[in-house]
C-alpha cells in the first residue's frame, strides 16, 4: 500500500478532545485573558518567545515558576455556528444536495479553520545578583493548523469526482476504481488550486532566554534580550498554492503509523519506524528583543522572534506541481469534512498529488516581529497594545498581523481580571477575559480569547487556557 496522508484527520484527533483552539502563546493563561497582549507584560518564564529583553527589566521576583499551563482554541472565518458544530460534533450525520451546496460555499475563504493547542509543560525564571539580569528556561509543545481552500479545493472535497472543474476535464465518471488517463488539456493543479493552503505542525521545544538592563539615565532604561530553542519535529504538513507557486511536503513521527508501503525501502527515504513521539525534524531557533520604560509607567518592547529552521530528516515526502487528475474520490456523503480532506491526499488512489520521497527538507521557523506598548499605573492596572506581524507563510505560523489591547485590573488583592479587544491572526474580532486568583507566592487563572466566540452565527471562535501551579517567590505583587 502506498502511503495515506491523514495529517488533518490526526491533527484533528489530537486537538478536539481538548475542547477548543486560539492563535498563538495560549499556555500563558493570564495573557489568553488579553487576547494575547503580552509584549510589555511578561516579566518571567512568560517572555519566553516573547521578549527576552523583559527579563533585564526592573522585576519583583526572586524566583518564578509554573507547571502545566495549558490553553487551546479552533475557529473559522467562513464557517456559520451551525455548519462548524456539525462539522465537529456530527461527522456521522448524512447530508443531501442543499448541505453540500451549503458546504461548498462556506468551505471556500482563506480562514476556513484555524487551531492551536500549546501547552508549558515547566517554566523557570530567576533573577540574577548584582545587576546581571534575569535568565529563564521552560519546556513546550505546540500543535498548529490552518486550512484555507478556493471554491475548486472545496468543491472537489465536497463533490469528488462531480466537482465542476473535474467533470470539465473528465466528463465521464470512474466507476472501475482504475486510474484514468491524465486529460491533454487538463490545468495544473497550481492553476486550479490557487489560494488553497493546508498546513499542520507539531513540536516540542526546549528554551532559554536572557536579558540584562543596559542603560539607566534620567528616567529611562533599556534592556536586550536573546534566547534559544531546541526543537523536536514531530509532525508537518506544509501544502500551498500561490500565485502559479505549489509547496508541498510531509514529515510524520511514527506515532501517526502511517504505512508507507514499498516507498519505506526506497534509498531516497530515510524511513523511521518504531512506536512513540520519536522526532523526525530538529531545529534551533532564535529570538532577539529590546525593551525599554519611561519612568516608572510607560513600558515599550520591540523583539523577533522564531528566527531559524527546522530540517526534517526522516518520513519526508513531497509533491511537485501536475496536471490536475480525475480523482477518485465520489465526495462526502456526512460531515465529515476531516476525513475527505485526508483521503484527497491519499496516493493509493488517484487523487490530487503524487507523492515521492526525499532524504531531507528544511524550512524556515515561523518568524515574528513583536511590537508592544504599555502603561501602568500601579500596581492594580497595567494596559497594553500589542501588534504581532508574520514574517513569512509557513506552517505554524500566524496567517495575518494580530493586534490587540489588552487591560489588567485588581479590584481586590486576590483577585485580578483581564480583558481587551483583538483582531487578526485569522481570527477576527474577539472580546478576551480572564479571571485570575493571586497571592504573594501562588497564581491560577483561567481565561478565553472570546468570551462571545460561539455567541455569533458568523465567524465561530472558541478557546480556552488555564494554570493552577505558577508561583512567584519574593513578589510584591
Amino acid at each position: 500500500m502506498k502511503p495515506s496522508l491523514r495529517f488533518l484527520s490526526l491533527a484533528a484527533g489530537l486537538a478536539l478532545p481538548a475542547t477548543a483552539f486560539a492563535q498563538n502563546e495560549l499556555s500563558n493563561f493570564s495573557a489568553t485573558g488579553r487576547g494575547g497582549v503580552i509584549n510589555t507584560f511578561a516579566s518571567d518564564y512568560q517572555a519566553i518567545g516573547i521578549n527576552p529583553a523583559n527579563l533585564g527589566r526592573s522585576i519583583n521576583f526572586r524566583v518564578a515558576f509554573t507547571i502545566g499551563e495549558v490553553g487551546a482554541g479552533i475557529g473559522s472565518q467562513s464557517l456559520s455556528k451551525t455548519t462548524f458544530k456539525h462539522i465537529i460534533y456530527d461527522a456521522s450525520q448524512s447530508i443531501g444536495a442543499a448541505e453540500k451546496a451549503t458546504l461548498v460555499n462556506q468551505l471556500s475563504g482563506d480562514n476556513v479553520l484555524n487551531f492551536n493547542l500549546d501547552t508549558n509543560l515547566f517554566g523557570l525564571a530567576v533573577t540574577l545578583p548584582n545587576g546581571l539580569g534575569g535568565l529563564a528556561f521552560s519546556s513546550r509543545q505546540r500543535i498548529g493548523g490552518h486550512l484555507a481552500l478556493n471554491r475548486n479545493a472545496a468543491d472537489i472535497i465536497i463533490n469528488g469526482q462531480n466537482a465542476a472543474v473535474v467533470k470539465q476535464y473528465y466528463p465521464t465518471p470512474n466507476t472501475s476504481g482504475a486510474p484514468t488517463p491524465t486529460a491533454a488539456n487538463a490545468p495544473l493543479i497550481s492553476t486550479v488550486l490557487d489560494g488553497t493552503s493546508i498546513q499542520a505542525a507539531i513540536t516540542n521545544e526546549f528554551n532559554v532566554a536572557y536579558g540584562i538592563q543596559v542603560y539607566h539615565n534620567n528616567g529611562l532604561k533599556l534592556a536586550l534580550g536573546a534566547g534559544y530553542r531546541y526543537i523536536q519535529g514531530i509532525g508537518i504538513a506544509d501544502i500551498r498554492v500561490s500565485g502559479g507557486n505549489l509547496t508541498a511536503y510531509t514529515a510524520f513521527s511514527p506515532v501517526f503509523d502511517i504505512n508507507y508501503g514499498a516507498l519505506a525501502s526506497n534509498p531516497n527515504f530515510n524511513y523511521e519506524s518504531g512506536s512513540g513521539l520519536k522526532p523526525v525534524g530538529h531545529g534551533n531557533g532564535f529570538d532577539a528583543g529590546l525593551s525599554a520604560e519611561i519612568g516608572k509607567i510607560f513600558r515599550f518592547g520591540a523583539s523577533v522572534t522564531d528566527m531559524g529552521s527546522m530540517t526534517w530528516t526522516a518520513n519526508v515526502l513531497e509533491a511537485s506541481d501536475q496536471k490536475l487528475q480525475q480523482t477518485a474520490s465520489t465526495g462526502v456523503q456526512t460531515y465529515n469534512v476531516f476525513k475527505e480532506i485526508s483521503a484527497q491526499f491519499d496516493t493509493d488512489k488517484q487523487n490530487l498529488f503524487t507523492y515521492t520521497t526525499a532524504k531531507e527538507r528544511t524550512a524556515a521557523l515561523p518568524a515574528k516581529l513583536r511590537l508592544g506598548g504599555g502603561v501602568r499605573l500601579n500596581k492594580f492596572f497595567e494596559a497594553g497594545l500589542d501588534v504581532t506581524a508574520p514574517l513569512n507563510k509557513v506552517a505554524g505560523n500566524l496567517t495575518t498581523t494580530f493586534v490587540g489591547l489588552g487591560l489588567d485590573y485588581k479590584p481586590l488583592s486576590w483577585l485580578k481580571l483581564s480583558s481587551g479587544v483583538t483582531s487578526g491572526a485569522g481570527y477576527g474580532k474577539s472580546l478576551p477575559l480572564g479571571l485570575t486568583l493571586v497571592s504573594p507566592v501562588w497564581e491560577a487563572g483561567i481565561s478565553t480569547r472570546d468570551v462571545l466566540g460561539l455567541l455569533s452565527e458568523d465567524s465561530p471562535y472558541s478557546s480556552v487556557a488555564f494554570g493552577v501551579l505558577r508561583f512567584k517567590i519574593g513578589s510584591s505583587n
